[in-house]
């Protein structure tokens, strides 16, 4: 499997070049803001989604403002709804440091979270990339939808598998789907090639987050993520589905009853994994991962071969076989 650094190159002067891009849209002249900003720059993830932006624009034509105005405004995005994610999750850390709701409060947390977001509005007007605008704004309207849904099922406990699978879409696959259609957009007006790479990103998409639910039962021991916390906030994830669908009803009141605990111990955490794994619950989403994962490179083997493509079929497995 290639790494990060591998899948890059075909973009990575694009890359460097959107760093400074990226740092002069968090500018502020309030002194207070830009130390907040600072702060949440200096433990800058793997970029992804802008990264999947170009690859997506490479793809499709030739790299341009647009893909820069795109891939800026989606980092902005996501930015933002991990900013509002901790606030609504009451998450402590993110990427391994305090949370912006921990280190000051979540009035500031939400407030940071909608400048982010207005900040990639307002570039995208300036710019007049109003087709850029109806794509990010649906994406944010699905994740917001995906977010109430997760919530309201949560509180029940009452997720089947179609529910899974209809709040990952909004909630994840609605972003990275965002990217690779505003990628296509930055190069072409086709509305069928635009169309078809929304479409593999909405795959990529699932595929990466059937693999984060994976991560909270296996990532311990690999990466030193911390396994269960998802069982821990109640949200009921495809592993689980299919184990709780797979056993009898005396072990499943069983499994339901330490799901609802408030304070679950190591040891109900522990019981939940064994019992996911001893029915399959693991295997069932490793498989359905893989389903997606091929569809978006059956999209991309559709196109000639190029060092692009190569990059983007290295990113879909990176994004399924990635250990955090």
């Amino acid at each position: 499997m290639a790494g990060l650094s591998d899948i890059k190159k075909p973009v990575a002067a694009e890359m460097r070049e959107f760093e400074s891009y990226f740092r002069h849209t968090l500018q502020s002249d309030i002194p207070f803001f830009h130390v907040i900003l600072d702060n949440f720059l200096r433990r800058k993830g793997k970029q992804m989604r802008p990264l999947l932006v170009f690859l997506t624009a490479r793809l499709n034509g030739t790299i341009n403002e647009t893909t820069y105005i795109a891939a800026t405004f989606i980092e902005l995005l996501h930015t933002a709804t991990l900013v509002h994610d901790d606030v609504v999750d009451d998450a402590s850390e993110r990427r391994g440091l305090p949370s912006i709701n921990v280190l000051y409060n979540s009035k500031i947390a939400v407030l940071v979270g909608d400048y982010l977001l207005a900040q990639g509005l307002l570039i995208s007007v300036e710019k007049q990339r109003f087709n850029m605008l109806g794509i990010v704004s649906d994406a944010v309207r699905e994740i917001v939808k995906g977010e109430l849904v997760q919530l309201q099922k949560t509180r029940k406990l009452d997720i089947r598998e179609e529910d899974y699978f209809r709040i990952i879409r909004m909630k994840t696959a609605a972003l990275i789907s965002a990217c690779t259609a505003c990628g296509a957009s930055s190069v072409t007006d086709d509305p069928e090639t635009i169309a078809r790479m929304k479409e593999m990103g909405e795959n990529i998409g699932i595929a990466f987050q059937i693999k984060d639910d994976l991560l909270d039962y296996t990532g311990e021991g690999l990466t030193g993520k911390r396994v269960g916390n998802d069982i821990k906030e109640k949200k009921i994830t495809l592993p689980l589905i299919h184990a709780l669908r797979e056993t009898g009803p005396i072990e499943r009141r069983h499994i339901i009853r330490l799901l609802r605990k408030k304070k679950k111990g190591n040891r109900d955490i522990r019981e939940v994994i064994e019992f996911v794994k001893k029915h399959g619950g693991l295997d069932y989403a490793e498989a359905a991962m893989k389903e997606y994962s091929d569809r978006a490179i059956r999209i991309l083997e559709e196109y000639p071969d190029s060092e692009t493509k190569s990059a983007l079929i290295e990113f879909v497995i990176f994004s399924t076989l990635r250990r955090k």
